[in-house]
């Protein structure tokens, strides 16, 4: 008991702290127990601490707000942006129907004295028939022009060979090197052979006019179409011809039926595709279906 008194009395024993000032004024002594010196160093550092922590949140408060901000001001920038240009759009939109609008109402009048009266020149100042006329000139000629362009890429949609020319077969012999069925020797397959019952109808893969129909030697009774656009496709040991020489053949027409004349071994179409002059594998024909092109 008496030694816990003596540890109190030790810690709470004030020590003595003296201010000295400068000036000629005495010197002021302070008691202060330790355990208050203790409390007010605590207090210190967690003051200090407090700050430091309110500044650092300060700070990044202010950085997110920064972001924010710099966020908010691009998102709008954009939303501007975007805002205009479809403003733009939709004032030039309506301009071209109110332009559609007059066109239509001037063309569907009879005389040129109708078309004077009816004229809407009041945002337009004095017109310049001369403008006008060339404008609607370069037009037709772009219409003229886009309607070229769709028409040859008709033609070369026709023209491209498309599908199989059997609806019902197999491919029995595909195009490439191979080996021959009747001599055994290694030679160039320059199609390909698509099996069918004897008699089933062959159809033209595209349209054309025929080149070639008769006797071909070991391809037997061939037909041959030429499509245009480099475009040329042979079918081979016909049974029977459907086709005469400078006849017009449309897509899907009978032009022969399969048989087995020539060199072969069984009923079958040999099919051939040839692009300026040049036989190339109609596997890639075969598989275009009509739409594809």
């Amino acid at each position: 008991m008496d030694r816990i008194k003596r540890i109190l009395s030790r810690i709470f024993t004030p020590i003595t702290i003296l201010l000295i000032p400068h000036n000629e004024k005495k010197p002021v002594s302070l008691k202060l127990p330790i355990p208050i010196i203790l409390l007010f160093v605590i207090a210190w550092f967690s003051y200090s601490a407090y700050i430091i922590s309110v500044r650092i949140t300060t700070r990044e408060y202010k950085e997110t707000i920064e972001i924010t901000t710099r966020k908010y001001n691009e998102a709008k920038d954009k939303l501007d942006f975007h805002h205009n240009q479809f403003m733009n759009l939709n004032a030039t939109i309506n301009s071209l129907k109110k332009a559609e609008t007059e066109f239509k109402q001037l063309f569907s009048l009879e005389t040129k004295e109708d078309i004077f009266d009816s004229l809407d020149v009041s945002d337009l100042g004095s017109l310049d028939m001369d403008s006008v006329k060339k404008q609607i000139e370069k037009a037709i000629d772009n219409v003229g022009g886009i309607k070229d362009y769709l028409r040859q890429e008709r033609d070369i949609y026709f023209a491209t060979p498309m599908g199989s020319p059997v609806i019902e077969g197999y491919e029995s012999s595909s195009f490439g090197w191979r080996k021959h069925p009747k001599s055994g020797k290694r030679n160039f397959h320059s199609g390909v052979d698509i099996a069918a019952w004897p008699g089933t109808p062959i159809k033209a893969t595209a349209d054309g006019i025929v080149s070639f129909s008769g006797w071909g030697g070991g391809s037997g009774k061939l037909v041959v179409l030429e499509h245009g656009f480099g475009f040329t496709t042979c079918y081979a040991h016909n049974k029977k011809l459907n086709a005469k020489v400078g006849g017009k053949v449309k897509r899907g027409d009978i032009i022969g039926y399969v048989g087995s004349t020539g060199n072969t071994t069984g009923p079958h179409v040999h099919y051939e595709v040839w692009i300026d002059k040049r036989a190339v594998n109609p596997r890639p024909f075969l598989e275009k279906q009509k739409g594809e092109y």
